[in-house]
């Protein structure tokens, strides 16, 4: 199973997940594994006014903010993900970007960014390189298997974006 993107022309930011799990393909929603800290991350950052559960995912996109995954195909584990399987996406991620042109391109992990644009030892954070007329920035995974992020630090990470993406702080 595959997930639909969220997507719409000119986002000020869309979130791209490495790609969804079992339970999230299962559900039909992005980031819809108990243990996945996206939901709170995002509202302790301030893009939304509270944590929002998977199913109220469309309420992104009149804040700006769009979902996708770089690997469409949901696996148990990332280690199920090839090299090819990564680059492939990565083209289909460029065309996306390319297509609906957003401010900015958040990877959520930096595993499968590295694999998927040949890009070693890069780090969470602003990106030099675009992909077309997008910025990247990377992000730490929000997976409760990346459990060395606290929330903490992962709200305060995901807040750095949306100050430099232009969003409003909306936990105020």
């Amino acid at each position: 199973r595959t997930l639909p993107h969220l997507m719409a022309d000119g986002l000020g930011v869309v979130f791209c997940g490495m790609n969804p799990g079992l339970t999230t393909a299962l559900v039909g929603h992005h980031f819809a594994s108990p243990g996945n800290r996206f939901w709170p991350a995002l509202a302790q950052a301030g893009y939304t006014p509270e944590a929002f559960t998977p199913d109220r995912e469309r309420e992104l996109l009149p804040l700006g903010m769009g979902l996708t995954n770089l690997v469409e195909r949901a696996t148990r584990d990332i280690s199920e993900l090839s090299r090819e399987d990564f680059e492939a996406g990565g083209e289909r991620l460029r065309a996306e970007m390319e297509r609906y042109r957003p401010s900015w391109l958040a990877f959520l992990g930096i595993t499968g960014y590295r694999t998927a644009f040949g890009v070693k030892g890069a780090s969470v954070g602003p990106r030099q390189e675009r992909i077309g007329d997008t910025r990247v920035w990377l992000l730490p995974n929000p997976s409760g298997r990346n459990a060395h992020w606290k929330p903490a630090e992962l709200a305060q990470e995901y807040a750095r974006l949306r100050e430099a993406a232009g969003l409003p702080d909306l936990s105020q």
